[in-house]
């Protein structure tokens, strides 16, 4: 499985084509755009660095919408950055069955596209959270879950201001009865996301957004735990799985 619209190559992380090329964009204002990198290369993957104005993919195979505050969160958050040139190719891909995963700021991004339900606002007490968060995993069949078992419970790091998952009764509806809720939060809800939703996946399972950093828990050394790797494994094995 290859899909983009450019001829190759990579952004400093050595040469080579195939399966495991994984993008990550970097729009003005992401910050965790490095830490999704060092994640997919611990994972095996090769990180290619995307930028928000190109709309060249560079034939990469999956792509990340890294964590930060993409045009310092104006308007509202992920709102500018849906019209970022490479968000057109990024949707287009997606629609086709390419992988992507949008890691809070990435998940308000794709809310925003039309690439997932729902919107991402205020946290309910009104104030940023930082904190290590346990999560459930609800749906381990989508393209960035599939190393998990349903049921299993992690712990990765949270940090959002805007991270209340809202949607219709509608809406909520629809993604529980289709399974279609991939985590859930465990214990006390950080920042009122309805339904004690953390992330969740477009009807073909190919697209994830989720709240929470899986990239900041892929190594002993920086904790909590390794916890969030299986993402990243999940999205190399998926690609071999479809080629």
């Amino acid at each position: 499985m290859s899909v983009g619209t450019g001829a190759g190559g990579d952004a400093g992380t050595g040469g080579g084509s195939g399966l495991g090329r994984i993008g990550v964009v970097t729009f003005p204002g992401s910050l965790d755009d490095r830490d999704a990198q060092r994640a997919i290369r611990l994972a095996g993957g090769e990180p290619v660095a995307l930028w928000h104005r190109d709309k060249d993919i560079r034939q990469v195979d999956a792509v990340v919408l890294p964590g930060g505050f993409s045009y310092g969160d104006y308007l509202r958050c992920g709102a500018i950055a849906r019209f970022s040139p490479v968000m057109g190719t990024v949707v287009e891909q997606a629609r086709l069955g390419m992988p992507v995963l949008g890691i809070c700021n990435g998940f308000q991004v794709l809310c925003e596209s039309h690439l997932l339900p729902g919107a991402l606002t205020r946290n309910d007490h009104l104030h940023f959270v930082c904190r290590d968060q346990r999560l459930r995993i609800e749906n381990a069949n989508t393209a960035w879950t599939g190393d998990y078992t349903e049921g299993q419970e992690i712990t990765v790091p949270l940090k959002n201001n805007e991270g209340g998952f809202v949607a219709s009764e509608h809406t909520l509806d629809a993604l529980e009865a289709e399974g279609r809720v991939v985590l859930r939060y465990v214990g006390r809800n950080p920042n009122g996301s309805r339904r004690d939703i953390a992330g969740i996946t477009n009807e073909a399972g190919n697209v994830v957004g989720l709240m929470p950093h899986p990239e900041h828990a892929v190594e002993a050394l920086t904790g909590p735990t390794t916890e969030g790797l299986g993402f990243f494994t999940s999205a190399l094995k998926s690609l071999v799985a479809a080629s």
